[in-house]
């Protein structure tokens, strides 16, 4: 369907300023636009967003801001120059959201921190993402996702206990933290249309994660007790991993419930372990769950991945395998669920990307255009919209032909 013939989204009457870099921070924009909000990104002329050097390059393109900067409207402003201030403060006037990543302090220095912005715009509120947050002693510390991620936790019980610790193979403290984004951003909103009055919401990006990282605050105040390194296991049920096959394929598995693990046993053929008392109920499991696995393993090294599969799904067993992104893309699910999307970019033509998350049955999600080119929609925005003039971006040194 072409982008002109897609529903509103639900977000349709959301206006974002989308004023960062990198992940973290574009990610929230991103999940917002897929919705249907309108969002302008506000890029520093020529270079842009720093994520668009990011990942692997096609012709010169950096694929990854592809993604990252769906159904934004590419404008060139740099917040550092008197023109690039004036774009911001006259974007706030019909804005919602502004999302910013700077350093505590430095919107402030710029002119456009919040208690100046809500001089604009009482209503607007300001979503601020940094490494470890606009307070406390670290504040001012510098912070990407990789360093917060050991920071948090995450990093310590990831991996095998014999090795180092492990950070995980894609941007999780930025990624969560732009799903944490949109939500707290949408809530801010909410609340000013009720009451008419913006707020600031000051997310870190080691928070999201560390709230995520399950019972081990609880687990080591209650019993002293520091989660370690596990491998592909969980220290609060069993079984739960990642098993071989014949023909070396794996599969991710887990049993967390008594039934569950009495019918992976009966479709094993290990009709005696559900009664051994090492692992007659869950805590039993766990404690005993370098023998429980062992069995398990040996059993499912006679078949191979897909003969695995289909006898554990027939005696309703949670199991599913271990994908590379090659077989994800060519899984049938996957496919009718319509979870990867092709998008026409006017530079590389069709690409695929993964589609935006979840279902509405009403206001469907989209990704309406992909990322668009560096300052793209400059001449729409600043003159069109905002009242420039072209001799205004020329003193500024912004005389392009801009789409």
């Amino acid at each position: 369907m072409k982008a002109s013939a897609l529903p509103a989204g639900c977000l349709a009457d959301l206006r974002v300023i989308d004023a960062s870099n990198f992940l973290a921070a574009p990610s929230i924009s991103m999940h917002l636009g897929d919705l249907g909000a309108e969002i302008v990104k506000l890029e520093r002329p020529g270079s842009g967003d720093e994520l668009r050097a990011w990942g692997s390059a096609r012709d010169g393109v950096g694929l990854y801001a592809k993604v990252i900067n769906r159904n934004k409207r590419s404008v060139c402003a740099d917040l550092r120059t008197p023109l690039g201030q004036e774009t911001a403060r006259r974007l706030v006037r019909n804005a919602d959201l502004i999302v910013e990543n700077y350093r505590p302090g430095t919107m402030e220095k710029w002119g456009l921190g919040y208690d100046a912005l809500r001089e604009i715009n009482p209503r607007i509120v300001m979503l601020r993402v940094t490494g470890y947050g606009q307070s406390g002693p670290s504040s001012q510390k510098p912070g990407f996702g990789t360093a917060l991620e050991g920071y948090a936790g995450a990093a310590y019980i990831s991996g095998d206990p014999d090795r180092p610790p492990m950070l995980p193979a894609f941007g999780l403290a930025d990624s969560s933290s732009g799903l944490m984004g949109a939500l707290l951003g949408l809530a801010a909103v909410h609340e000013a249309r009720r009451s008419g009055k913006g707020q600031v919401v000051d997310l870190a990006l080691y928070e999201t994660m560390f709230a995520m990282l399950g019972p081990f605050v609880v687990d080591y105040d209650q019993h002293g007790r520091v989660q370690e390194r596990s491998g592909s296991r969980l220290p609060w049920v069993a079984p739960r991993n990642v098993y071989a096959t014949r023909d070396g394929g794996y599969v991710s598995l887990s049993a967390s419930s008594d039934r569950s693990f009495q019918r992976l046993c009966e479709a094993l053929d290990l009709p005696d372990l559900p009664a051994d008392p090492r692992f007659m109920t869950n805590r039993d499991r766990v404690a005993n769950v370098e023998a429980l696995d062992a069995a398990l393993q040996a059993a499912m090294l006679g078949f191979d991945r897909a003969a695995l599969i289909a006898h554990l799904e027939a005696a309703d067993a949670v199991v599913a395998p271990v994908n590379s992104v090659a077989d994800i893309l060519q899984d049938t699910h996957i496919v009718a669920r319509g979870n990867v999307i092709e998008v026409d970019d006017p530079v590389l033509g069709p690409m695929r990307m993964q589609a935006p998350a979840g279902r509405m049955s009403r206001t469907p999600q989209a990704v309406r255009h992909t990322g668009a080119s560096v300052g793209e929609h400059t001449r729409e925005v600043l003159i069109g919209e905002l009242g420039f003039s072209e001799d205004e971006l020329r003193a500024a040194g912004l005389g392009g032909d801009w789409s």
